[in-house]
């Protein structure tokens, strides 16, 4: 591949395949295990942790693999995040939850390329306008936080490439190479994976939940809460059942979420996740998701080619 894929250009990796943020999740276990596979991984902070935060930032430029950073704007309790990361020699950051404006200057002055995640075309274009040099667009399939206006991935990567120019990575309902094909006929140059590598061999996750993704059927989640905040999606279970009966999430419904994670209790917390679950039919090394998504993916735009050049259909 060369650098004529933006996005390949700006992460500095082999494949233009990232990491979803997920708190407590998206830390150097996992990050390392997707860079070495020649993905980008992506360190949290949405867990508020700020110094375990900052030590895993460290452990992957000690690795020196290329990674990034998430910083969830709406999370972030003060600067300091802000202000570690440019000074750490991070290269990519991603923001989200919030409007980036008064991050855009501070990161690009420090040199770090930065894309905002959007679900809507006009938070697209207000980040453009921002000056934000790419965006992962966010469709309703994945999981975790989620705008309660659901627009499809498929739909919201057309509209947004319909009115803007910027590289654009593809979220959302994409769990291997038939997605990633998909995502780039309709305009991104790359795409995150979120449900996929939670569900990987090297995430630090408990077995429970992620046997639980795998079992899970392409109707296996809820978008619940979507009269408050916040809206997410996550799999069915009995407490989210409840949650989507009342139609409103309690306020203390994510404080398990770390014995959820961790300790394997299903019920503790929804467990976020999004409708690639219903694609995930087995635990994969990084390693095999990312070699098996890059292959099917080049199989399929093959196939495509051979039809373009041959004016057929089928």
């Amino acid at each position: 591949m060369t650098a004529t894929n933006r996005v390949l250009a700006h992460i500095g990796t082999r494949y233009p395949i990232v990491q979803a943020p997920m708190g407590w999740i998206a830390r150097s276990q996992l990050a390392s295990a997707v860079s070495r596979a020649g993905g980008l991984g992506v360190i949290e902070t949405s867990s508020g942790e700020t110094e375990n935060c900052k030590a895993e930032i460290a452990k992957m430029t000690a690795l020196g693999l290329p990674f990034g950073v998430n910083l969830p704007i709406r999370f972030l309790k003060d600067d300091a995040m802000l202000r570690f990361v440019c000074d750490s020699g991070v290269r990519f950051v991603t923001t989200s939850a919030g409007s980036p404006a008064k991050f855009v200057k501070p990161l690009q002055d420090a040199g770090i390329t930065v894309y905002h995640a959007v679900p809507t075309v006009d938070a697209a274009l207000k980040c453009v306008d921002a000056g934000i040099d790419g965006l992962v667009v966010e469709g309703a399939e994945g999981g975790g936080f989620k705008n309660p206006e659901e627009v499809s991935t498929l739909v919201l990567l057309q509209a947004i490439r319909a009115k803007v120019d910027v590289p654009l990575i593809a979220a959302g309902g994409i769990c291997d190479g038939r997605g990633m094909a998909a995502a780039f006929a309709l305009g991104a140059e790359g795409i995150q994976m979120g449900s996929r590598f939670v569900s990987s061999a090297e995430s630090p996750v408990h077995v429970n939940y992620k046997n639980a993704m795998v079992n899970a059927k392409e109707t296996g989640t809820w978008v619940l809460n979507k009269k408050s905040t916040p809206c997410i999606r996550s799999l069915k279970s009995q407490r989210t059942q409840a949650i989507y009966d009342e139609g409103l999430m309690p306020p203390d419904a994510l404080a398990g979420i770390q014995r959820l994670y961790f300790d394997g209790d299903m019920e503790a917390a929804p467990a976020l996740a999004g409708q690639t679950v219903g694609l995930i039919d087995e635990i994969k090394t990084a390693q095999q998701i990312i070699d098996d998504t890059v292959a099917q993916f080049f199989e399929i735009t093959a196939r495509m080619g051979r039809l373009a050049q041959a004016r057929s259909f089928g």
